[in-house]
């Protein structure tokens, strides 16, 4: 690591952890930590408690803004962040659905996305210009059959929201309907633009881009596998192409698929999986991956995975496990070796700013 990598802009991490009893939680809200450029030197600051599950956590550097959903809930809550580190709550507001898990900005700051699970459908809610929140202004339900699974499957269930790389659409892969919808954004609304269909009972999770905007990467919690697609974007289709699994071949366990993570050089893709607790490790090949191996996760339920901001390390949050584990990269070969780990309470998302 040189002094002149990348840093965020105010060197702050968050945490967001798990807090209730339906979760077997242990966590109390937010963590706020300074950290050093490497990831060397982690300094709590402080926390934001009395809010229940803070499940994915998303920061807009150009208002210094943090925003939260709450994991079986039905709001999104928006901070204001100081340099010092100290969240300033600016409100919660009524996201149109029942256990919102995922969020993002729209290009134009104007909007935050929001997957609400377990209702089935996608919500926009305005963001005022101190980038406060309001109720949502559209929900758009997820149309088609479930999957095959009668418990993890029993309806829509969309999980992720992505912007496609021009930010002309929204991509929202659908547990429930083994599905991943395309939305376009015009203006205030969404619409569905396209839809992939993928296999009976994979029970589509999280997608990550290539860098090259020409592939996409899906995980599918349900079959662990992850599948190797083709983005168009003047169409605005998703096309798969391959699939692999997750799973090392000799594990007969239970274990479903979690995250996804592509390296900025785009020569590597990394998926979780919480059974066999293990990260599997990819080579992009033209159009399809190649198993390269599994790494142990250093902990329990590896549910959430993201890159550092230097790009060359691998933050682990081991829900059940109760730690915060760093991975660096080799260049080269794309292993991983763990370089570090610390204790966090039902860790379930982390974000910078």
């Amino acid at each position: 690591m040189t002094d002149d990598a990348p840093r965020s802009p105010l060197g702050l991490a968050f945490v967001g952890c798990f807090t209730t009893a339906r979760r077997r939680a242990r966590g109390q809200g937010i963590d706020v930590y300074r950290v050093g450029a490497g990831l060397d030197d982690w300094t709590h600051l402080g926390r934001v408690d009395g809010l229940d599950n803070p499940s994915f956590l998303v920061t807009d550097p150009t208002r210094g803004a943090l925003y939260t959903v709450q994991g079986d809930g039905a709001a999104a809550t928006a901070f204001t962040v100081t340099p010092d580190g100290t969240l300033r709550s600016l409100g919660s507001a009524e996201t149109g659905g029942t256990n919102s898990v995922h969020q993002a900005l729209d290009p134009s700051g104007r909007f935050l996305i929001v997957a609400n699970y377990a209702s089935g459908s996608v919500a926009l809610m305005p963001v005022r210009p101190d980038g406060g929140l309001e109720p949502a202004a559209q929900v758009l339900p997820m149309p088609g059959a479930p999957g095959p699974h009668r418990t993890e499957q029993a309806s829509a269930h969309p999980h992720h929201v992505v912007l496609s790389p021009d930010g002309r659409h929204v991509l929202v892969p659908d547990k429930g309907l083994d599905r991943v919808f395309i939305l376009r954004i015009g203006g205030d609304r969404l619409e569905i633009a396209s839809e992939a269909v993928l296999r009976p009972g994979a029970g589509s999770r999280h997608i990550a881009f290539h860098p090259g905007g020409a592939l996409a990467f899906l995980v599918n919690e349900l079959d662990s596998t992850v599948a190797t697609c083709r983005w168009d974007a003047p169409s605005g289709t998703l096309t798969p192409l391959h699939c692999v699994p997750t799973l090392p071949p000799d594990f007969f366990g239970a274990s479903t698929a979690a995250a996804i993570v592509v390296t900025p050089d785009g020569r590597f893709v990394y998926a979780s999986n919480r059974g066999q607790d293990g990260i599997a490790r990819f080579r992009v090949a033209d159009s399809h991956l190649e198993p390269a191996g599994w790494t142990p996760s250093g902990g329990r339920d590896p549910r959430f995975m993201t890159l550092a901001p230097d790009g060359v390390r691998l933050l682990v949050a081991n829900e059940q496990g109760d730690s915060l584990a760093e991975f660096t990269i080799d260049p080269g070969s794309g292993d991983l070796t763990q370089t570090g780990s610390r204790q966090s309470s039902s860790p379930c998302t982390i974000a910078f700013l």
